[in-house]
C-alpha cells in the first residue's frame, strides 16, 4: 500500500496524536499512589501532568518500597534488642526449600495468566505465613533463604530474580513495620505480601489502558512472540471497537507465534502469520511493532524472546515505532552492553537424524534490544521513554 508520509513523519504523527489523546484524559484522571509503607493511609492525589521523560502519564500505579524518611535502615531492626537475639528459626532445610519451590509451581498452575514474578511473591508470602521463627532476624533469614531456593531452581530466569529482589527489598527495608510485638509485625508482612501480589496482578489492566490508545483505526501491527501483556493491549483495543490487523511472527522451536495467532483469531482480530525471518520483507507495510518483555534493563533496553532485536533493527530502518508492554516489576537492575552480558539460557532444538553429529547447535532463548531501538514502554507506571526506567528503579530500590 503506498504511503503518503515519510517514515519519520509517520512515527511522529502517531506518537503526537496518542500524546494529545492521553493529555486530554489527564484532566479527568487521578494519580493513584499505592504506598505500601502505610497501608492504612493509602489515598489518591491529583496528577499534575506527565513528567518530562514520560508520555501521557495517566492513572499510573506507583508502588513505593522505600522507608519513610530515615527512621530505619531495616524493618527487622525495629523491635528492640530482645527480638534480635539468637532465637530465630534454624537455617531453611531441604524440605523447606522444596516447599517454597512447590508453592511457586502451584501458584503458576492456578492460573495460566500468572506471571513468574507474581508467583514468586505468592511463594515468599507463604514462607512468612508458615514461619516458625520468633524473631524478625530469624524471619528475615527464612525469607532470604526462600528467595535463594527459588533462584537456585532456575538461576537464568531474570523475571524470577527481579521478583525475589523486589519482595526482599519490600519486606526488609520498610519503616511501616514498627509494632509492639513480633506477631503484629508478622501479620502486617503477610497482609502486605498479599496486597503486593494483588497490586502486581492489576498492572496488566493498567498497561492495556495505556497501550490501546496507540492503536489507531486501520493500524497494521506486528507482534513477535506470545506476550500476555501485549495481548491485553490488543484485546482491550478490540473490545473498544477499534479496527486493526495483526501480523504475528513464528519461529522455532516453541511455536509461540502459532499460540498468539490462535488467541487473536478467537478474539476475532484479523491475523496473519509469517516466519520471523520475513520481518525485513513485511516491515515496510507495518504501522507499529508491539512486543512484551522478560525484563527491562536499567537503560530501558528490553530482554525478550529471541528475534526481538532483529525485529527492532528492521523497524528502525523503516521508521516504524517499537512499543514494549511490560509490568514495572520486570524492571531489572541489569545493564547489559552486549548479548553476551545476558544470563545464558538455551532451548531444545529438535533437528532430526539427518544433521551430522559434529554440527554444533546454538539456540539461545532470548536477546537484548538496546534502548535506541525502543520507542516507548507501556507500563503500570505510565507510558515511559526508555530513559525513565533508571529513575523508576531508583525509586523502587532507594
Amino acid at each position: 500500500m503506498p504511503q503518503d508520509n515519510t517514515a519519520s513523519d509517520k512515527q511522529r504523527q502517531w506518537d503526537v496524536s496518542a500524546l494529545a489523546r492521553q493529555k486530554s484524559d489527564n484532566a479527568r484522571e487521578n494519580l493513584v499512589s499505592f504506598n505500601l509503607e502505610d497501608m492504612d493511609a493509602t489515598e489518591s492525589t491529583t496528577s499534575l501532568g506527565p513528567r518530562s521523560d514520560t508520555v501521557g502519564l495517566a492513572n499510573p500505579m506507583r508502588v513505593s518500597l522505600s522507608g519513610a524518611g530515615s527512621s530505619t535502615s531495616s524493618a527487622f531492626g525495629n523491635f528492640g534488642a530482645q527480638n534480635v537475639g539468637h532465637r530465630g528459626a534454624p537455617p531453611m532445610s531441604s524440605d523447606a526449600s522444596s516447599r517454597v519451590v512447590r508453592e511457586f509451581h502451584e501458584a503458576l498452575a492456578r492460573s495460566s495468566d500468572m506471571a513468574v514474578a507474581v508467583a514468586a511473591i505468592h511463594a515468599l508470602t507463604t514462607v512468612i505465613r508458615s514461619s516458625t521463627s520468633t524473631t524478625m532476624m530469624g524471619l528475615e533469614r527464612e525469607i532470604k533463604e526462600g528467595a535463594q531456593a527459588l533462584q537456585r531452581y532456575n538461576p537464568t530466569a531474570i523475571s524470577l530474580q527481579t521478583g525475589c529482589e523486589l519482595f526482599l527489598r519490600y519486606t526488609t527495608r520498610t519503616s511501616a513495620l514498627e509494632a509492639d510485638s513480633f506477631e503484629v509485625a508478622k501479620r502486617k508482612l503477610i497482609e502486605r505480601g498479599r496486597t503486593f501480589a494483588e497490586t502486581s496482578k492489576r498492572a496488566r489492566n493498567i498497561i492495556a489502558e495505556h497501550g490501546e490508545r496507540f492503536v489507531r483505526p486501520g493500524s497494521r501491527i506486528l507482534v513477535h512472540g506470545h506476550s500476555r501483556v501485549a495481548l491485553s493491549v490488543l484485546e482491550r483495543a478490540a473490545m473498544n471497537g477499534q479496527q486493526f490487523s495483526v501480523t504475528v511472527t513464528e519461529g522455532r522451536p516453541d511455536e509461540t507465534g502459532f499460540t498468539m495467532a490462535k488467541v487473536l483469531t478467537d478474539l476475532k482480530i484479523p491475523t496473519t502469520i509469517v516466519l520471523d525471518s520475513a520481518v525485513g520483507y513485511i516491515m515496510e507495510s507495518m504501522d507499529m511493532v508491539l512486543v512484551g518483555a522478560e525484563a527491562v534493563a536499567e537503560s530501558g533496553g528490553v530482554v525478550n524472546k529471541l528475534g526481538t532485536y532483529t525485529v527492532a533493527l528492521s523497524a528502525k530502518a523503516h521508521g516504524v515505532p517499537v512499543y514494549c508492554a511490560a509490568e514495572s516489576y520486570k524492571f531489572a537492575r541489569l545493564f547489559p552492553l552486549s548479548q553476551r552480558d545476558l544470563p545464558r539460557e538455551t532451548k531444545q532444538f529438535p533437528v532430526g537424524p539427518l544433521l551430522p553429529e559434529s554440527v554444533r547447535i546454538d539456540n539461545p532463548s532470548r536477546d537484548y534490544t538496546p534502548p535506541a531501538f525502543v520507542s516507548l514502554l507501556f507500563t503500570d507506571l505510565g507510558v515511559l521513554t526508555p530513559a525513565a526506567v533508571s529513575d523508576e528503579l531508583i525509586q523502587l530500590y532507594a
